[in-house]
Parts: structure tokens; sequence; C-alpha cells
């Protein structure tokens, strides 16, 4: 008996340290897993201990204003693409965070994978910007702005820049293209 509760005890203790929640995939206003609006490019090797950086040295004529951070998963999958007030100093804080991996999700389930529909469901849209290509969909409440192809829109919205797009216009199944935190 003493030995199917000690038994049943070290099953419960193993379920529920494997159920417990992974917070590096996690987004919220100011922060994206370890990464949060105050770490400066000096932390990074800390806060992504476990992937690869990879920074941009800028050296010639044409590559002088790429000021990006890249970080990659150890198998090689791109997660963030970090973008710097200065890429050479070291105390310089994060900006801008650009996400491209589906299993960053904000705590409403939000993540590249998700549409248009998911982000009105969740959030309030702050506003909407027609570009050339695409428009650009802002949720202040979590400090994010999500672009979507103008391919994605009816064709009487895709060619004029000059129109102001309102929500109720844009598709339900419209895709997120890009995904950026912006600080």
């Amino acid at each position: 008996m003493k030995k199917s509760i000690f038994s049943l005890a070290i099953v419960a203790i193993i379920c529920f340290s494997c159920s417990t929640k992974n917070d590096n995939f996690s987004i919220a206003k100011n922060s994206i897993g370890d990464l949060t609006s105050t770490t400066q490019v000096k932390d990074l090797e800390t806060v992504f201990k476990n992937d690869s950086i990879v920074k941009f040295v800028p050296g010639g004529e044409f590559t002088a204003s790429i000021n990006e951070i890249e970080i990659f998963e150890k198998g090689g999958i791109k997660l963030l693409t970090l973008t710097p007030e200065t890429i050479t100093d070291s105390t310089s804080i994060i900006q801008t965070v650009q996400v491209f991996d589906p299993r960053f999700k904000t705590d409403k389930g939000l993540s590249t994978l998700s549409t248009f529909k998911d982000i009105q469901g969740h959030y309030k849209i702050s506003g909407i910007d027609n570009l050339i290509n695409s428009i650009v969909v802002s949720v202040d409440e979590l400090g994010a702005s999500f672009t979507i192809d103008k391919k994605e829109l009816p064709s009487n919205l895709r060619f004029d820049m000059t129109l102001h797009i309102e929500a109720s216009q844009i598709p339900d199944t419209a895709k997120i293209k890009y995904f950026f935190l912006n600080w």
C-alpha cells in the first residue's frame, strides 16, 4: 500500500513538472520571452544563451544603414530579428522586435500564424495604415504592429493608397505577413 501511494506521488510530481508553461515564447507589452524593453545589446548573450546570435557588422557604404541582430535557435530556426537604437553601442536598447517563430504567442494566443479575425477578436485596434503593398494594423495594448499584404484585401482596396481602410473592410481570413513589437 505504501509503495503504491509513493509511486502515485512520484507520477503526480512528474506530470506536474512536465505541464508547467514555458514562458520563453510568451509575448507581452514590454517583453518577448526573456527579452524586455530595457534589455541592452550587451545582455543578449545572456538572454539568448541557448540560441545563436548573428550581429551585422557594418563596414561598407551600401550596408552602413543595416542595424539588425538576428536570433536563431541552435537547430537553425529563425526566431527573431532585433533592431537596437545603435548596433555598435553595447548599451543601446532594443527598439523593434520582428517575430518569425509561431511558437511566440500572446496570452490570448496571437502569433505569426494568426489572422485579422484573431487580432480584432482579442485586442482593440489602435490604427490602420494604408501603404503601397500592405496595410499595418497597430495594437497599442501590445505595443505591436501587424503587416497584412494587400493581396489579402478585396480588389477595390489594393491600389489606392489614399483610401482610409476600416477594420470592417479587412477580411477575417487575412493572414499576418509580419509581426512587430515596438518599444
